[in-house]
């Protein structure tokens, strides 16, 4: 099988269940927006040495291939199981748990893997807002864009943990630093 089909050289692509569409279309952009955060987390993930935390980006790559599954279908049935924010937000819990509390904002860097956290937290908030723009917003996709939302705050509590875990010390802000 060919990588190359010809199909999307001018201008349309492919949806589940052959429907073409403009590579313009806001549907497209969300779908686009989700394959970049999923790529951000296998970058991630080979920067990341704790076997853990590996495993619990993998498991959120995996649902983001559902998210992008469920925003290419015409089927009304979503992919993405409700059980899987629970999930994130025990992660999340977790990894909050083992660090110091906030006591400033924190600017994105430190440890290598936790600068590509912060990244790929803002490319979760992208992501959302594409999928909270489509028609019908976040009442017609209630899972996918609290999985987003979530996801985005599971990776900058996944930033905080890898630099408390290096030793790195978290950028920090306090507003008069000017």
């Amino acid at each position: 099988m060919s990588l190359y089909t010809r199909r999307g050289d001018e201008g349309e692509t492919d949806l589940l269940g052959h429907r073409r569409v403009s590579k313009a279309d806001p549907l497209i952009e969300a779908i686009g927006d989700v394959d970049e955060l999923n790529a951000w987390l296998g970058l991630i993930v080979t920067e990341c040495g704790d076997l853990s935390l590996r495993s619990l980006l993998l498991a959120c790559q995996k649902d983001l291939f559902e998210v992008g599954a469920e925003l290419a279908s015409s089927s009304e049935q979503p992919r993405l199981r409700p059980e899987r924010l629970s999930w994130l937000e025990k992660a999340i819990d977790d990894l909050t748990a083992s660090v110091p509390p906030l006591k400033h904002f924190i600017l994105p860097g430190g440890h290598r893997a936790a600068a590509c956290c912060h990244i790929a937290r803002t490319v979760a908030r992208r992501a959302e807002r594409s999928v909270v723009r489509l028609p019908g917003g976040a009442a017609a996709r209630p899972v996918l864009c609290a999985y987003l939302n979530r996801l985005s705050d599971f990776l900058f509590a996944a930033a905080r943990w890898l630099n408390h875990q290096t030793g790195t010390p978290e950028p920090q802000w306090s507003g008069d630093d000017a």
